[in-house]
């Protein structure tokens, strides 16, 4: 089988995915509308727990599947990606960085920081699975949906996004090959501009134009080295919001997120869910919820 092949068919059973419960934690049903109100209020805690767990389960479906060659899905942690293909006999290699979404955050908080340089190399995805309990705040946690993303077009999307100098610098990670894996560096970092008296942003631009820096980024190392020249020259600091997926403005992840929204759930859809919770209105959230209670 064709690493091509192999990651085609294996987006297909993620897909399939799709209105399976994680048998992992089940949220009884409160006993009051008042125990109901407080617990949507702190159900989203459940969200680093069952985004683990969709990582075993991810794998633990994968490999039900007769392949059709030597090898066996792994889960890596801490490691790039999240589930990965390990065999001798697929070449790139296959895998998928899995990013769980509670659509009742503020934000998908997941973040892909990793390197395109990477990403060129290997066919690693990015699966997003948004999921809820089963009873919108109770229950089982339940998958909504489920996308699938070239995990090399988020990562350009995020340098697009991103890389502006010199108000803004992306940084590839150094050159670690020679370590051992563990220690590797797959990740960039983000950095903004930080102006005072003595660190003036159009200081910065007349000297990117002195050193012919150009804006557009890429990860060979004659930009490398000007984005490091203009950041050792100038005050930057860390971004630690820096490649929150909800931030690059992917097409395909946009997309994904307007239709899980307007997605049907339990007599509302996940927007208007979403609404009750944030808006204000205490009664009509209380009638929705007597509705769910049943």
């Amino acid at each position: 089988m064709e690493s091509i092949e192999l990651q085609n068919k294996a987006h297909q059973k993620l897909v399939a995915l799709r209105s399976r419960y994680i048998d992992v934690v089940d949220v009884k049903k409160p006993t009051s509308i008042d125990a109901a109100i407080e617990l949507s209020k702190v159900v989203s805690k459940l969200s680093p727990l069952v985004g683990n767990m969709l990582e075993f389960h991810i794998v633990d479906v994968l490999n039900k599947i007769d392949w059709g060659c030597e090898g066996l899905w792994e889960r890596q942690d801490p490691d790039f990606p999240d589930a990965i293909f390990n065999s001798n006999e697929i070449n790139p290699s296959v895998g998928f960085e899995v990013k769980a979404w509670y659509p009742f955050a503020t934000e998908i908080t997941g973040r892909f920081k990793t390197s395109t340089d990477i990403l060129e190399q290997n066919l690693f995805d990015v699966a997003l699975i948004a999921w809820l309990p089963e009873f919108v705040f109770w229950g089982k946690p339940q998958i909504l949906d489920v996308g699938i993303f070239k995990g090399l077009s988020v990562a350009e999307a995020r340098n697009n996004h991103y890389h502006q100098p010199p108000r803004y610098l992306v940084r590839e990670p150094q050159d670690t090959s020679d370590r051992t894996e563990n220690l590797k560096q797959r990740n960039t970092l983000g950095f903004r501009f930080q102006p005072s008296s003595s660190n003036n942003i159009d200081d910065a631009a007349e000297y990117m134009e002195e050193i012919g820096m150009s804006s557009d980024y890429d990860t060979s190392i004659e930009c490398q080295e000007r984005i490091r020249d203009l950041f050792t020259r100038f005050e930057y600091r860390e971004d630690t919001n820096y490649a929150k997926i909800d931030r690059i403005e992917h097409d395909g992840i946009e997309r994904f997120k307007e239709r899980v929204l307007r997605l049907k759930y339990k007599g509302a859809t996940i927007n208007e869910w979403k609404r009750l919770m944030m808006d204000g209105n205490e009664e009509l959230f209380r009638l929705k919820l007597e509705e769910l209670l049943g």
